[in-house]
């Protein structure tokens, strides 16, 4: 289950999951608020049928209806798994799940638990204890739930998002295929994010800007949309990165974005696992991201990709003067973050670990399928 079939990593992460399990094992069900969206028609060219829920909001009588049908649902089709992939979804699938003893329920924690408000915080602590397991995306998530909900480390379970390599992958030779409005350019340097407060692109704005004249020619490309673009484009003018810095909406498909761009930064002040530098990195782009939460666990500082302290301006200028002037070294860590990200990171790696939960919980709790030893990271 997830809130909506939209653009977002949770709902991409649910649509890739649902599309990659072993159908010889699991039989994929989604169940959403909000149906419209571009992941429903992959759901629906797969066959995988999607339960719309009728919840308006979870203070009207329309999420005890929501929670009726999703009732009548899991008894009519004798699910054995719930899988709530985002906040509002545990909070809502996690006490109907619980209600009906369903012999495997799990949460989800992709983010750090002060990004949400106080009753939200207050309902996650409630469905922590009714979860039989919680997984989240990155160990830095993981520390951060035992350290700030005292969460056994026993109940919380690993599991790195998981990328796609027949769409997202290197082109021949590590080609960089540019879109027209980076046509000619010799190096483009670029990021696909949510326009938010913690993705931190002024830093981005400021460092390119200082390393611009570098190459004749070098452009920024932002893909992204949200609350901060005015504040963004206003930056933009302000350093007179005029069109050196090109701005483009939030976009369904990104690969071929991505394919546009020599070098990928993640500037973030907080992130778990940042689905888009897992995908630039299978895309053959060159990665630099901060220090912060997971990362570093994707990230192999000088093998990989490169990282900066988390708010430092000068210091991401610096990695970015070191990649752009080192063609060699900019090729060798573009290569290495290809093979990592298509080998430790992969979507079926992603589907592999997840069934091995599956598994094992329904094992433990007497279902007539799954079996096997505790995955990593259960007890």
């Amino acid at each position: 289950m997830v809130r909506a079939l939209s653009i977002g990593g949770c709902e991409r992460d649910l649509t890739k999951m649902a599309l990659a399990l072993d159908r010889s094992k699991y039989k994929p069900y989604v169940a959403c608020f909000v149906p419209e969206g571009p992941r429903y028609p992959e759901l629906a060219a797969a066959g995988v049928p999607v339960l719309q829920l009728p919840v308006k909001s979870f203070r009207s009588w329309s999420a005890l209806r929501g929670a009726w049908a999703l009732g009548r649902h899991i008894r009519n089709h004798g699910i054995q798994v719930i899988h709530a992939f985002d906040v509002p979804s545990d909070i809502f699938a996690a006490p109907v799940a619980w209600l009906l003893g369903v012999p495997a329920l799990i949460t989800c924690q992709l983010s750090y638990r002060y990004m949400y408000n106080s009753w939200e915080r207050r309902m996650l602590r409630i469905t922590d204890r009714m979860a039989h397991c919680i997984v989240v995306n990155s160990e830095a998530v993981k520390r951060d739930l035992m350290e700030t909900e005292g969460i056994a480390a026993t109940r919380i379970y690993v599991s790195y998002n998981g990328v796609d390599p027949a769409s997202f992958h290197a082109l021949p030779g590590n080609e960089r295929r540019r879109k027209p409005c980076v046509a000619g350019v010799p190096i483009v340097v670029g990021t696909v994010c949510a326009l938010r407060k913690e993705k931190r692109l002024d830093l981005l704005l400021r460092a390119f800007a200082r390393v611009r004249t570098l190459r004749p020619g070098m452009k920024l490309l932002i893909v992204g949309s949200g609350a901060m673009q005015n504040e963004i484009e206003a930056l933009r003018d302000q350093l007179g990165l005029g069109d050196d810095c090109i701005m483009v909406p939030a976009q369904d498909e990104v690969a071929s974005w991505m394919w546009s761009m020599d070098i990928f930064v993640v500037s973030s002040d907080t992130e778990s696992f940042p689905n888009a530098l897992l995908e630039a990195m299978a895309c053959g782009c060159c990665a630099i991201g901060s220090k912060v939460g997971g990362i570093p666990e994707l990230i192999t500082d000088g093998s990989t990709g490169l990282l900066f302290p988390a708010g430092d301006s000068a210091a991401l200028e610096q990695a970015l003067v070191r990649i752009i002037t080192d063609v060699g070294l900019r090729q060798q860590l573009a290569k290495a973050a290809q093979v990592r990200s298509h080998g430790s990171f992969s979507m079926d790696a992603a589907a592999r670990r997840t069934e091995a939960l599956y598994d094992w919980l329904l094992s433990a709790r007497g279902s007539s399928s799954g079996g096997g030893a505790p995955p990593a990271g259960i007890a």
